[in-house]
């Protein structure tokens, strides 16, 4: 069962309201003795379990303990499930169990191997006990074969050298796309400023542009021997690397300086860049200490290697048979309503209905509703696809009504109904299963389904076909379906191997005329392209879609990217169609990894077309895996196994790239709480963490860190009261709660969550606030351990879904712009030198209702940040910026634009934050809409691009050119725009569950209209924000008003 949700503060964090470090803690020891005594919050278990032998030699039969090191504690952990506490290194305030009980066990042997299980529990938020004890198969074959790779891997990272292993770990990014403009903006040259590792001394190096790595470390050191004297051995440029000063990211490849991303960022940001030269021997220790903790944990195992997997047995191919084996609906019990019950099933691949759905009897019973009913489906079994899901709805049917007046069944009411023959049929459950096993047999026998209760927005009949194939964990309260599939042999039914397919369709191709192959003329050129070059949000008719599958050649000739819509024409239940498809994508082109992306939404489920989307994104270099991460993770809902080619693509460059393994890892982490994903999700985190079991230390650090401000959230969101007595007293209480030793030691020496090639030192506290909004966020800042002097940034949300942010933030980095900013909890990272429009206004004027209106207020203030070129550069990066913002936030609806969450830095570049709202859905006050216009063009933002001069036209105009310019770039990339949010489609976030939400992304971009027409749209919603920008400026004063602080 899910945690339990308290309206008190947590056992654990309470000591930072009261200071006190003591808890009493009940012990049970197998002796049959209890002891109750306090321990300190902060003691690790270790130190627990030591204070405890010397207390429990003080009571009766201590002597049949035997050794301390025998035994372990056991506790009921948060999630109401047994934890094993093998890991005595972590503290008590960590593990926080349920209730302070601790139970002294026997410790079992193999206590190495334990401990690893349990630190891997730990960290990914389910212990591998429960994947044992769901005695399933698939989750066994899979976690065996992920184990036996994984310890390979480990095994090749042991023969790796330092320098590999830094390359793997901490390399800098490099971007080879010419920047010639750039180089030629500075003049060809860059002043760095040069670090020395363990030494105070700095330089200051101005070299070219097309300097490289090796000769600006040559110039570094002659500097350093020309300070020092020749008489210090300073050693040979071999003896170092070159690092980013501000993070662990290191310049290996001899290449020129303007191709390193970061020197990059610093040129477009006017910033000098800060290198340091850190020894070799330095990186050397932090390897070797890796390869200890992989050597220790190898060793271990090498005494009882895993047994091999058993050979695989060889299965009759499936057979042909006129219809579908009969389905028998056994009984379905369900628990809550005394209603007339039927349940609908449909065969579907993806969302395509294979054949006529089949409807049971009606069941009217009390308490079990029982069918014994033979549902048939008109499909041949060789006409089967391989991920042919079945489908089920159970709904009540009940007479129509003209008026409901009756509150009492108000649940069924929330979804949508079918009103058929004088009857309305209101949906209860639903649940999917696959026709196949993992291993390609159909199902036999029988199956208990435990249902799902929610429904989607969209449906079709009332089933769920893009829902999950898992079933419901939580079965107490869940609808049970019991079914049976029939038995058709004494041997397994077994779908067709790939080479037997391939032989089918050579069979095809061979007994048909070879003239019959599909080629159009230049009359139907015109027609299938235009086909072709539709948004992925355009219906194909029948029509269309015979004549792409009749000139399917041709795509593949002249349309190889239009293979999404070839595979929507496919007759997918038709067993010769499948065939030839699956020849064909054998000499298909490869395609763009941004269009293979699409072939991993739903409506492709196909194995081997998703191994080929996969194939293609392979090219993708590491910043363009972590650009679609995000999606990748959450098109693992649409694979029905565990194993499949997508899984692995994402261990594999997982355990190849410490970063892209960071983010993993995190993408993962945030959604275990989801029951319908926490299993995958969980065995795919474990195969990360024994691929990559240095990792874990790192890793565990960042959770329980975490936790830490998860408690410190928490207890400010407990105890807010809207006064500023109160408010002052908690901003005490928080400072309190992170100077207490467990909080600093848990805050301290970590790598970012938000970027792990950052080390945090500590948390600057008198730096540390919170945030006057509804989730209370921490605005916490930290030393930078790697640059003394430095601090990072980072607001904590508790109770916000920041995915939606994340896709938002998604689309303006793919758009190409330079703009930068579950368990619903994270991380932001906070953009140094920069102000809200609300705080910069209010600075200006003594009213707080007037401050939104003085239109000077923003070019003063940069005025007071830059002055000559420097203020004319930064009206012109605010101009620039503004106009992409203005398009970004149309495009995409972003609602709930006010002046505390629009920002500007210092050198002008203006920025938003805080997406909550996308895709139209505007705030509303009593039924109106807050927001009429399209974008935020106030006159204060106008004030500042006209340079402060009202009649600058010219400014003004080359404004409106950038907008124009901007939409059409983002009209170009609008079908990977729409495809991007398809995959978010089963996320679960609020404002994007079915696919009328995107389509506000293809009106507002104006996709199947020319450039011409979309043009003339947009400078309409120009126009419109213009003339309507008095209404933005009202809204911003009622804010300002309502937020003074």
């Amino acid at each position: 069962m899910p945690p339990a949700k308290t309206d008190q503060l947590d056992l654990w964090a309470e000591s930072g309201l009261d200071g006190d470090d003591q808890v009493m803690v009940d012990f049970l020891l197998p002796t049959g003795i209890y002891i109750q005594m306090e321990v300190p919050r902060e003691s690790t278990i270790q130190h627990i379990k030591l204070l405890l032998w010397k207390e429990a030699q003080t009571y009766p039969l201590f002597s049949l303990l035997g050794e301390m090191e025998g035994h372990m504690f056991e506790c009921v952990n948060q999630a109401a499930v047994h934890e094993e506490l093998e890991d005595e290194t972590r503290r008590l305030c960590d593990v926080r169990p349920f209730l302070p009980v601790l139970k002294l066990i026997t410790r079992n042997c193999g206590r190495a191997e334990r401990i690893l299980d349990s630190k891997i529990g730990v960290l990914i938020g389910k212990g591998l006990h429960e994947l044992d004890a769901l005695q399933d198969q698939q989750v066994k074959d899979f976690r065996s074969k992920m184990k036996r790779i994984s310890e390979e891997k480990m095994q090749r990272m042991q023969l790796m050298s330092w320098g590999e292993w830094l390359r793997s770990c901490y390399s800098t990014q490099l971007e080879t796309e010419s920047v010639e403009n750039l180089i030629d903006k500075h003049e060809g040259v860059i002043k760095i400023t040069m670090h020395y590792d363990q030494s105070q001394d700095t330089a200051s190096l101005k070299v070219s542009l097309h300097c490289t790595v090796t000769e600006l470390m040559d110039q570094a050191l002659k500097k350093w021997q020309t300070t020092h004297g020749p008489e210090e051995d300073i050693g040979t440029r071999s003896d170092y690397v070159l690092r980013v000063s501000c993070r662990l990211e290191f310049l290996l490849e001899d290449h020129p300086l303007n191709q390193c991303k970061y020197i990059r960022d610093c040129l477009l940001a006017n910033e000098s860049p800060h290198l340091t030269l850190v020894h070799c021997d330095v990186v050397k220790a932090i390897f070797e200490k890796e390869i200890c903790t992989i050597g220790s944990v190898l060793a271990r195992k090498a005494s009882n290697p895993p047994l091999p997997l058993p050979p695989k047995k060889r299965t009759p191919t499936v057979r042909t048979l006129s219809v579908f084996p009969a389905l028998q609906l056994i009984k379905g019990a369900l628990s809550f309503v005394p209603l007339a019950i039927q349940v609908r099933a449909g065969l579907f691949h993806g969302t395509e209905l294979l054949c006529k759905t089949a409807v049971s009897s009606e069941s009217s019973s009390r308490s079990e509703h029982v069918w014994n009913k033979t549902l048939e489906f008109d499909i041949a079994v060789c006409d089967l696809p391989r991920m042919a899901r079945l489908c089920f709805a159970i709904y009540a049917v009940m007479d129509k009504v003209k008026k409901q007046r009756s509150t009492k069944n108000t649940h069924l009411n929330k979804y949508q109904t079918i009103r058929k023959a004088g009857k309305v049929h209101y949906p209860i459950a639903w649940v999917n299963t696959m026709v196949f096993d993992y291993r390609g047999q159909l199902k036999t026998g029988d199956i208990i389904l435990h249902c799902w209760s929610s429904f989607p927005d969209e449906l079709e009949e009332m089933l769920n076909p893009i829902g999950t194939i898992q079933t419901n964990p939580y079965t107490e309260n869940a609808t049970e379906l019991h079914i049976s599939f029939p038995e058709y042999s004494t041997q397994p039914v077994v779908f067709p191997a790939f080479d037997k397919i391939l032989e089918k369709a050579a069979e095809i191709a061979g007994a048909s005329d070879s003239m019959t192959i599909g080629r159009g003329g230049k009359k139907f050129y015109i027609e299938l392209k235009e086909i072709m070059e539709r948004d992925p949000l355009s219906q194909l008719c029948e029509n269309e879609k015979d004549l792409i599958w009749t000139l399917r050649y041709d795509c593949r000739e002249n349309f190889p990217q239009s293979l999404p819509k070839l595979l929507l024409s496919v007759k997918w239940s038709k067993h010769e169609d499948m065939a030839q498809l699956q020849a064909l994508l054998q000499i298909w082109p490869k395609l763009s990894p941004r269009d293979a992306l699409e072939l991993l939404d739903f409506n492709y489920p196909d194995q081997y077309v998703r191994e080929f989307a996969v194939n293609c994104l392979r090219d993708m270099s590491d910043d363009e895996l972590l650009q679609y991460l995000l999606q990748l993770v959450q098109v693992l809902r649409y694979e029905p196994y565990y194993d499949c080619a997508l899984s692995r693509f994402l261990l594999e460059r997982a355990q190849s790239s410490r970063k892209i393994g960071h983010f993993l890892f995190w993408h993962l982490r945030s959604e275990m709480y989801m029951p319908a994903v926490s299993v995958h999700f969980a065995l795919i985190l474990e195969a990360y963490c024994r691929g990559c079991i240095p990792h874990i230390e790192v890793l565990k650090k960042q959770v329980e860190a975490l936790s830490k401000l998860k408690a410190v959230n928490e207890l400010i969101k407990l105890g807010t009261i809207k006064t500023k007595t109160k408010q002052a007293h908690l901003k005490e209480a928080m400072m309190t709660c992170l100077r207490q030793t467990g909080f600093i030691e848990t805050l301290s020496n970590l790598h970012s969550p938000l970027n792990p090639n950052i080390l945090l030192a500590g948390v600057h506290v008198e730096r540390c606030k919170y945030m006057d909004s509804k989730m209370k966020p921490l605005w916490i800042v930290y030393h930078n351990k790697l640059l003394g002097g430095d601090t990072v940034g980072i607001i904590f949300k508790n109770g916000d879904d920041l995915r939606q942010d994340m896709l938002t933030l998604q689309i303006f980095r793919v758009d190409g712009s330079a703009m930068e900013g579950r368990d619903h909890s994270g991380l932001i990272e906070v953009v140094s030198s920069a102000d809200t429009i609300a705080n910069i206004q209010k600075t200006s004027s003594n009213m707080a209702a007037a401050a939104a209106f003085n239109k000077d207020a923003l070019l003063n203030w940069l005025k007071d940040k830059n002055s000559g070129d420097a203020l004319d550069k930064a009206i012109e990066e605010f101009t620039l910026s503004c106009a992409g913002y203005c398009v970004a936030t149309y495009v995409l609806g972003i609602g709930d634009r006010h002046s505390d969450n629009i920002m500007v830095r210092s050198t002008g570049q203006l920025f938003h934050i805080d997406f909550g709202h996308i895709l139209g859905n505007f705030k509303s006050k009593f039924g109106i809409k807050r927001e009429r216009v399209p974008f935020i063009l106030t006159h204060d933002f106008i004030h500042v691009i006209q340079q402060g001069k009202t009649g600058n036209t010219e400014k003004f105009g080359n404004f409106r050119q950038y907008c124009e310019e901007a939409y059409l770039i983002l009209r170009k990339n609008g079908n990977l725009f729409i495809t991007l949010f398809a995959l978010m489609l089963t996320a679960g976030l609020p404002e994007l569950t079915s696919v009328k939400d995107i389509q506000y992304l293809k009106d507002s971009l104006a996709l199947g209209k020319t450039d011409e027409e979309a043009l003339k749209q947009f400078r309409q919603k120009f126009d419109e924000a213009l003339r309507e920008s008095w209404t933005t400026k009202v809204n911003w004063m009622a804010h300002i008003v309502a937020h003074p602080s």
